[in-house]
């Protein structure tokens, strides 16, 4: 089971509601994301501009270097939902996680001494039956949430519908493999490397 994200970036009009819904659904303070949307653009010469909005998460890699690094198995893969998760009462704060993220979604909680991410909402999607606020309350229908071994899932439904060409990841410094896709059709804008 490899249960994560597909974000059709054709649909994403940077409205920040997967943000907003993520931090009511967390209780999240200010200054305090699970989950942010990068403007990447405009590039290019009038009339020939492109621009396309990022939102921007735990990745939920195949190979998590922040699970590998952690001291006290703090962060760990769960073994019942595959999600990569922090057990805050474990974690002594050391931030080796946070260094260890080549996506730098991790973030440091100084009131309570541990770091955060997004847990695709465990809360409300370990049994099965809901999925994140984020894809709930995505405005555009550009958030997808599923199983990517399974071909009758939201994800790969949706991915089906693509050329492999507007199918894509972010940047895989070593061997993390990052679950999450991004759909992004050439004929909307050109994917970008982000480094």
């Amino acid at each position: 089971m490899a249960k994560g994200l597909l974000i059709n970036l054709d649909r994403c009009s940077g409205c920040d509601s997967c943000i907003v819904a993520c931090k009511l659904e967390n209780g999240l303070d200010l200054g305090h994301f699970y989950n942010k949307v990068i403007s990447i653009g405009p590039v290019g010469t009038f009339p020939n501009v492109e621009k396309y909005w990022l939102p921007s998460q735990c990745q939920q890699c195949k190979n998590p270097a922040c699970v590998e690094v952690c001291p006290t198995a703090a962060s760990y893969r769960d073994p019942k939902t595959g999600y990569v998760l922090i057990n805050k009462e474990k974690c002594i704060g050391c931030k080796y996680c946070m260094y260890a993220c080549p996506y730098g979604v991790r973030s440091f909680d100084k009131e309570h001494g541990c770091v955060e991410k997004c847990t695709l909402c465990s809360q409300i999607t370990a049994d099965g039956s809901d999925v994140p606020a984020c894809v709930h309350n995505c405005n555009c229908g550009a958030r997808f949430f599923g199983d990517f071994d399974d071909p009758d899932s939201d994800v790969c439904r949706e991915m089906a519908k693509y050329p492999a060409e507007a199918i894509h990841a972010l940047p895989d410094p070593g061997n993390a493999q990052p679950l999450t896709r991004y759909i992004l059709s050439p004929k909307v804008a050109s994917w970008k490397e982000l480094v």
